[in-house]
């Protein structure tokens, strides 16, 4: 009996042993789990450790070095340079911006037509220029309407074409002026212009009847408009060089007052 007893204990305790070793929640070691979760968290820091990167500055020799500094002494000079006032600038702030702006049209038209040339002049030539040229236009606006006489050089009798021209300018310029049209188109004191470069006072020359170069003259006044004297039957009149009549019979143009040639 206690035979049996024994070996049921036996058995039992063998069983027992058995399924022990045989279950997935055996115990686990408390130092192991401490190390595992301790390794976790260093892993887990380097993750989140931003990455540093270290770059060693390359040394300069000395050449390099002399050469940095001579740029940086170059860019510095031209940053000075282009920094400072202009002399307008300076002049404005002394004078006052309206006193260097002042200009009368006539004279701002007239220094732009004269820098083409470069001519340079005096104050007073300059004046004596410009009224030159307000005497011609005043003179040739004021025999508006009157008749066209063949051979007329005077406002008591009327004007042709050229004694309208011969009338406004003889006494404004240093050279003798000459009476026909085909004379003034040939003269050489009075330089060809271009068409596209016409100013006020500048002669247009057509060929109408085909006698010589040209045989029709007038005097043109700016934004395509010209002064003539047309024919027989007709008065002095303002008429449109774009026409295609004009443009038909046109042949060129002349300057015959300016700085160099007035009195």
């Amino acid at each position: 009996m206690r035979l049996l007893i024994t070996l049921f204990i036996l058995a039992f305790a063998q069983l027992f042993f058995n399924v022990a070793a045989a279950s997935p929640h055996a115990p686990v070691n408390a130092s192991s789990l401490k190390a595992e979760k301790k390794s976790a968290r260093e892993d887990e820091r380097r993750k989140r450790r931003p990455v540093k990167t270290t770059t060693k500055k390359s040394r300069l020799t000395a050449v390099q070095k002399f050469k940095l500094k001579k740029q940086t002494k170059t860019e510095t000079a031209l940053h000075k340079t282009t920094s400072k006032k202009s002399p307008l600038k300076l002049s404005a702030k002394k004078y006052g911006h309206q006193r260097l702006a002042k200009k009368t049209p006539e004279i701002a038209v007239d220094d732009e037509a004269l820098a083409l040339t470069g001519i340079k002049m005096s104050k007073a030539h300059r004046q004596r220029y410009q009224k030159a040229r307000e005497t011609a236009m005043t003179k040739l606006m004021g025999q508006l309407g009157k008749p066209y006489q063949w051979g007329g050089t005077s406002p008591h009798t009327g004007f042709d074409c050229s004694g309208l021209v011969w009338y406004a300018y003889k006494d404004l310029v240093k050279f003798k002026f000459p009476r026909t049209a085909n004379e003034m188109y040939h003269l050489r004191d009075a330089a060809p212009i271009k068409r596209e470069m016409l100013e006020k006072g500048d002669l247009v020359f057509f060929r109408i009847n085909n006698r010589g170069a040209a045989d029709h003259v007038g005097v043109y006044l700016g934004n395509g408009k010209f002064i003539q004297s047309p024919r027989t039957g007709k008065d002095i009149q303002i008429s449109a060089l774009g026409e295609d009549y004009w443009q038909k019979h046109y042949v060129g143009a002349r300057r015959m007052m300016t700085p160099k040639t007035i009195r």
